[in-house]
């Protein structure tokens, strides 16, 4: 070992602010239950593709039992804004199941029902092969124990300096081998701190291993328990090795002989049977002990953490941010010996703990021997990491609150989340509680389903095809926020995707034939396809001279080449001169040339092509308030625009309703202004155009547009080459099968917004995201 003080070189050199970056990733085990709390027999569920795969939803010991694993992050709130996602997408994405929301099982059918996870091809084979001597071993059940992983690793700058100032006669990989090898040795000494203050498992259901529930109390009709248990799982019945043995934590070469020498003696499967409460992990998780022989620790997986009932994502992130507080802890705290005796005292206290840490009396073998009573030794160790994260000048308002987070629990043991759980199930019974829970938490992932945590920023439409692209497990990097421009990858397909629906299925040409309107409409044209009638002007004045050829007709004002419905007025009255100038100022603002053209008669319908395929039709309804007879305009608009489903930016599925000078032209025209006040049940329009990105509603006809105008829409698409498009067409009697005189198309969109088929105002989801990326080949 070497004998390095990192404390003293992270002081001398001003370490700290590295000594905090890392690397953080979670995996999380979930079964799946039918809507009474029967464990879900059915295969993993083909949305999410390839099990094997799927870098972020796969399978664990059972075909019933999913993993969530998020990516690496550099920040512990993006991996846990990740697991939140990934928690939504697969809550939203079962079918008359849920996720059970503890790491004890539900209830359980014969052993033998129980599906291990079904893999293709000879890696299939093999796990097969080691998951079924698993099961022979330890029984089915027991692996139904369910849990979260917590992946980290120091940030390798940090590791970098810390070495180069640490003047070691080493090279750098033993270097980092030792120092991660030291905070798992601190780690065995008092890691049963997140047994004890996260321990969430405690009563089993009748259907789990009778030999278990033999030992244990009664609790109700169907329920046995352990009169002091903080964790089942990590207890005597739990989920741990049948012999014990000692691995030498003392080198890398060590560690990985004594593995294999278990293995060899097959008193383990493999190395992935090493049920430690700690793991040392490298790049090769397949053949793990020859990649940490070559590639050296990358990372550490923390394996002790119990799925808590309580919070919809499994574990609160006060404590993840305890266990990152834990492991520097552990990184930079002096240690003593590290025997084989001292490992099975260590491993002992840990049993201790989750066998017996609801008895505030209990008391812990401590250095040397000699006994501490729980809590008094826990709030010790809080302290000394408080006073360690001081001196480094590293204790910030986060870890405040995670430490306080964690007093709490030990000076008011009712906060412990197992005497809350104990509290819950006695009142409301196990089955019954965790039913509750688990379809609270699916009403709230439906309720943010259409937001992307930690990915707000960007539009709504790129949020849903990322929330697909993670279903379906494409990785994904984000090149440019603000354009939302995305790279796309799976097996060696490899797409960039801008704003959802500019992809390389479009060539430039066709972009810019879609953007510009007046060659939009001469294309159009050219394929017999109905358009208005009207002019183009690149000038105000050459455009208010033909006043005269307009004043007696319905128009419509518009930019040449804009988008979301910007700059355009649409006048079906008269109008005076002086509005028809007016909206000529309001058009050339947004372009440089505008189109001036009749207005075509019905409700305008938005028919979202793909390839042959319209795969989403709405209409539009224009920005409207509904009157009470009491509040004027200005009120009513407030009020609905206080709806969650309202935002700017095309963050939400509806866009907040403006005042603007466009809506108080509209307003003049039907003799009303800002202050006027509508009667109970009156509809009042603000805007003739009924883009959603001006507050419209957007209702779905996709089933009862008839098949000819859809027919006319890809033949829209298709005259400019077009895979990706939204037609604007208006529709006079949509029950008319004859198109000839009934229809005419207004525009083609060349950047379509998704989020309005997938979240209509009244409609169902038409998941485009997911035909886009069947487009792209995902």
């Amino acid at each position: 070992m070497h004998l390095i003080n990192y404390k003293s070189l992270i002081k001398e050199y001003n370490l700290s602010s590295l000594l905090k970056l890392g690397n953080f990733g979670i995996e999380k085990e979930n079964l799946r239950t039918d809507l009474f709390g029967n464990l879900a027999l059915t295969d993993f569920p083909k949305e999410f593709g390839d099990k094997l795969k799927n870098p972020y939803i796969t399978v664990d010991f059972s075909e019933s039992q999913i993993e969530m694993i998020t990516p690496t992050f550099s920040k512990l709130e993006d991996t846990y804004n990740f697991l939140q996602n990934l928690n939504d997408i697969v809550s939203t994405t079962l079918n008359q199941e849920y996720l059970w929301p503890q790491s004890i099982p539900c209830i359980l059918p014969d052993e033998s029902l129980i599906p291990i996870a079904k893999f293709d091809g000879e890696y299939g084979v093999k796990v097969a092969e080691y998951r079924n001597k698993l099961a022979e071993k330890y029984g089915k059940k027991l692996q139904l124990l369910s849990g979260i992983h917590y992946n980290f690793s120091f940030s390798d700058i940090f590791l970098k300096t810390l070495y180069e100032k640490s003047d070691v006669d080493t090279d750098f990989i033993d270097f980092k081998n030792e120092f991660y090898l030291k905070t798992t040795r601190n780690f065995f000494k008092t890691g049963w701190l997140i047994i004890y203050l996260l321990g969430a498992s405690s009563t089993i259901h009748k259907t789990y291993k009778k030999e278990c529930s033999d030992l244990m109390n009664p609790l109700g009709d169907d329920l046995f328990y352990f009169k002091d248990t903080v964790s089942f799982r990590n207890g005597r019945c739990g989920y741990k090795n049948k012999d014990e043995f000692f691995i030498p934590h003392d080198s890398l070469e060590n560690y990985i002989t004594g593995i294999e020498k278990l293995v060899e003696d097959g008193i383990l499967n493999g190395a992935r049977e090493y049920y430690s409460s700690i793991r040392l992990k490298s790049k090769n998780p397949e053949d793990i002990l020859s990649s940490l022989r070559t590639d050296g620790i990358q990372y550490l997986e923390i394996r002790s953490i119990d799925i808590n009932p309580f919070n919809s994502n499994g574990i609160e992130f006060l404590d993840l941010k305890f266990i990152h507080m834990l492991l520097i802890y552990f990184a930079l705290k002096d240690e003593d010996s590290f025997s084989a005796e001292d490992y099975k005292r260590y491993l002992k206290n840990q049993e201790l703990i989750a066998n017996e840490g609801r008895n505030p009396d209990l008391n812990l073998i401590c250095c040397k021997n000699t006994p501490r009573k729980i809590t008094t030794y826990t709030l010790e160790i809080l302290e000394e990491i408080e006073t360690l994260f001081k001196s480094l000048d590293i204790l910030g308002e986060d870890e405040i609150k995670a430490l306080e987070f964690q007093r709490e629990k030990v000076k008011n043991p009712k906060n412990l989340y197992v005497n809350k759980l104990i509290h819950e199930v006695k009142k409301k019974g196990f089955i019954e509680f965790n039913l509750e829970m688990a379809k609270k938490y699916l009403e709230i992932s439906k309720n943010r389903s259409f937001a992307l945590k930690g990915y707000e920023d960007l539009e709504l439409s790129t949020q849903i095809l990322l929330k697909e692209a993670i279903k379906r497990g494409v990785k994904f990097e984000i090149l440019d926020r603000a354009e939302n421009f995305l790279y796309l990858k799976k097996d060696n397909n490899e797409q960039y995707v801008k704003q959802a629906t500019k992809t390389s299925l479009d060539s430039y040409i066709t972009v810019l034939i879609m953007e510009n309107k007046v060659v939009t409409k001469k294309v159009l044209a050219k394929n017999k396809i109905c358009v208005p009638d009207g002019g183009d002007y690149s000038t105000e004045d050459e455009a208010i001279q033909d006043f005269y050829k307009y004043k007696e007709k319905e128009i419509v004002i518009k930019p040449k080449s804009t988008n979301f419905g910007l700059g355009i007025s649409i006048f079906k009255n008269k109008f005076t001169y002086e509005e028809y100038k007016k909206a000529i100022a309001l058009a050339f603002k947004e372009d440089n040339s505008i189109l001036i053209e009749e207005f075509i008669k019905g409700k305008e319908y938005r028919l979202f092509v793909i390839g042959d395929e319209v795969v989403g039709v709405l209409h539009r309804v224009p920005a409207n308030v509904i009157g009470n007879g009491v509040d004027n305009i200005r009120t009513l608009v407030e009020t609905k625009n206080f709806s969650p489903l309202r935002g700017k930016g095309y963050k939400t599925p509806l866009e907040k309703i403006q005042l603007g000078e466009l809506e108080l032209l509209f307003l003049s025209n039907q003799g009303k202004d800002f202050n006027y006040v509508p009667a109970n049940k009156e509809v009042v329009y603000l805007r003739e155009n009924s883009n959603i990105s001006t507050g419209g509603d957007s209702i779905d006809f996709t089933d009862e547009v008839l098949p000819v105008y859809k027919e006319i829409a890809v033949k829209a698409a298709k005259s400019a080459n077009a895979t990706i498009c939204g037609v604007d067409m208006m529709i006079q009697d949509l029950k008319n099968k004859n198109p000839e005189g009934n229809y005419g198309i207004i525009e083609i969109n060349f950047n379509p917004a998704i989020h309005i088929h997938c979240y209509p105002y009244i409609g169902k989801d038409r998941k485009l995201g997911s035909k886009i990326l069947d487009a792209l080949g995902y």
